[in-house]
């Protein structure tokens, strides 16, 4: 996540063909190390063994993207976009077994500031014309702030459900930072039963 903020930066700040795709690539890796750590093995294609297969395919694939990344650059935008929606299906396969509140409050969180940021995204793309004739250049900038929003609910959302499958034992809970009243919260994965060692 350091390098992708690094590589937005040096994107934002030169708007050069190398910075966008350094911007791009280093999102597409950091999706890629998270999936390899956090992806439910439930969900794991029926070919797939073990999480060190997993990781393999994960960076195969991934690798694979990065050097397609050079032949057709304009494609890069929608393919991270597209790994939203995949997030999106396994949220609402989750959501299906779960009766937990507070998981279905973070989910929720989650395609609110998703559907801002997409719309956002998808309002700078295709209607970039037309705010810069009202000179309103900003929902790029908008699109970066909801995304993070999103991804803030996001992460620990999937943690969860992999904690839930891997180690049930230690009763993982969804909490709030700094109070369960505010709009806007930091989620966290609390474990009930702390690990103990023998």
């Amino acid at each position: 996540l350091f390098l992708a903020g690094i590589f937005s930066t040096y994107f934002h700040m030169t708007l050069s063909y190398v910075g966008q795709l350094l911007d791009e690539l280093s999102i597409l890796w950091t999706l890629a190390a998270a999936y390899s750590f956090w992806y439910p093995k439930v969900y794991f294609p029926r070919f797939i063994k073990s999480r060190k297969h997993f990781f393999w395919l994960c960076g195969v694939t991934t690798l694979i993207t990065t050097l397609m990344s050079f032949i057709k650059p304009a494609l890069n935008a929608y393919a991270l976009n597209c790994i939203a929606f995949h997030l999106l299906y396994l949220t609402w396969r989750e959501l299906k077994k779960c009766n937990d509140k507070r998981v279905h409050r973070t989910a929720t969180a989650m395609v609110v500031w998703w559907v801002l940021a997409i719309s956002s995204w998808i309002s700078d793309r295709w209607l970039c014309g037309l705010w810069q004739a009202v000179n309103f250049p900003y929902f790029h900038s908008f699109w970066h702030v909801l995304i993070a929003m999103s991804l803030l609910y996001c992460c620990p959302l999937v943690i969860y459900f992999d904690v839930n499958y891997e180690l049930p034992s230690f009763k993982p809970k969804i909490k709030y930072w700094p109070s369960d009243s505010w709009f806007v919260v930091v989620p966290y994965v609390a474990l009930e039963k702390p690990y103990k060692q023998c």
